[in-house]
């Protein structure tokens, strides 16, 4: 799909980290005009050889706040675009839609006491823009970010506790966030080891994070894999919790990952 050439701005990457040999960060330099909510992503554009653009949908890792964009991002074997980003190093350009989309974002629920952020993979990319919103920790006593992967080398940001500390803007408050990491397909010291419907069915999550799941009390947002979002959808369903939309009131939000 091409976006006409007045929608986008060409950006050039200026960082690089590769967590596996398939999983990467990058930044790039950001729009001056370009303005997003937390929970939100952008439309990245790169060149085929014909000349002809191909668009992926990427959430934002950065703040509203940083002068750059960060995204995480995965290598999808024989992937179009993927397989071309992977190739870029600092120094190379890419298009970014002027406009962000999207509505996995904080404003969708009414006030509640819990704020849980369930991720799989790179899904767990729009979660770490929402945790650097200081607003965020003003409306919830507990944040609970979940990260579920299926080797333990590909729990990226798992220092996410510490950036946040060291953060002006969140201080001290980051000692409300629980973090749990699970690792599906292999052992790893600290991590739970199941999906996360099966953890939330066994109540192990509830256990692991010291909260109760409750729609009360908890908003819970979901991103990851289309198979996740689906069955973590229809946990929730079974315990009493509601699709949260514009038009009404909710207590989860889903969205796919990237």
């Amino acid at each position: 799909m091409n976006a006409p050439l007045d929608k986008h701005t060409t950006e050039r990457i200026v960082w690089l980290h590769r967590w596996t040999g398939s999983l990467f960060s990058f930044r790039t330099t950001r729009p001056r005009s370009f303005r997003f909510v937390p929970g939100q992503f952008a439309r990245l554009g790169l060149a085929r050889e014909d000349g002809s653009l191909v668009w992926r949908a990427y959430s934002m890792v950065s703040a509203p706040y940083d002068e750059y964009l960060e995204f995480f991002s995965v290598v999808v074997p024989g992937g179009e675009f993927t397989g071309r980003l992977a190739r870029l190093g600092v120094g190379d350009t890419i298009l970014v839609d002027r406009s962000a989309y999207g509505y996995l974002t904080t404003d969708r629920f009414r006030p509640g006491r819990d704020l849980w952020l369930l991720a799989t993979g790179t899904g767990l990319a729009p979660f770490l823009s929402i945790l650097q919103d200081p607003a965020v920790w003003d409306d919830y006593r507990h944040l609970v970010l979940v990260h579920s992967v299926r080797t333990a080398d590909e729990l990226a940001y798992r220092d996410e506790a510490a950036r946040l500390r060291a953060n002006p803007l969140i201080g001290e408050r980051a000692a409300a966030l629980v973090h749990v990491p699970v690792v599906t397909r292999s052992a790893c010291a600290g991590a739970l080891g199941r999906r996360i419907p099966a953890l939330i069915d066994s109540g192990e999550l509830e256990a692991r994070a010291g909260l109760r799941l409750d729609p009360d009390a908890s908003r819970i947002m979901i991103c990851g894999n289309p198979q996740m979002v689906r069955d973590t959808r229809d946990t929730l369903k079974a315990r009493g919790f509601t699709l949260a939309r514009r038009e009404q009131p909710g207590q989860y939000a889903v969205e796919n990952a990237f």
